[in-house]
């Protein structure tokens, strides 16, 4: 089923997720719900938190060419363990900030520990897209927006936006 994806600015977006103690059926059927809702937007990256849900959950899918086998991943209680000194510049953008991008600089590899569905421990070192992603899924996990990493003046003009579009939503 799909989730509604919240807009900045709203407070829940900048809530520290709780961690899951345990996995259920709840929380599972929730991990499907997260990657349609990701695929329909069209997204790769959804953290629970913007659906409203302030747990840490993301789900990620970085293949993105045409023909290729998608690679769905659910993280449960995903943490970075470590990041390379290397960094990416990636314009990033979020289904939470539609129609908004800009140049974010982050580590260039991250390895990732998580929870899988089956209730298994992860770990894998992702690099490019996949290493993005990762990083700005979990910073949702902690109450932080790429936007967070811009400059005060391009951060607001990017928040002014957003209100003027929710506004523009709410009228219709």
């Amino acid at each position: 089923m799909k989730r509604k994806i919240l807009l900045h600015p709203d407070p829940r977006l900048k809530k520290v997720s709780a961690p899951l103690p345990d996995l259920s059926d709840e929380l599972r059927a929730l991990a499907d719900d997260m990657l349609e809702t990701m695929y329909d937007a069209p997204g790769v990256g959804l953290a629970a938190p913007q659906i409203g849900i302030l747990q840490r959950l993301v789900v990620m899918d970085c293949v993105k060419g045409e023909g290729e086998t998608p690679r769905p991943l659910i993280m449960f209680n995903p943490e970075i363990v470590s990041s390379s000194d290397e960094t990416n510049i990636y314009e990033e953008g979020c289904l939470s900030l539609p129609e908004q991008f800009a140049d974010v600089t982050r580590p260039a590899e991250v390895e990732v520990r998580w929870i899988d569905r089956d209730g298994n421990e992860q770990q894998e070192v992702f690099d490019g897209l996949w290493a993005t992603c990762a990083q700005h899924e979990i910073d949702h996990l902690d109450g932080k927006l790429f936007i967070d990493y811009l400059k005060p003046l391009k951060r607001q003009m990017i928040t002014r936006k957003m209100v003027k579009m929710k506004r523009e939503l709410a009228r219709t």
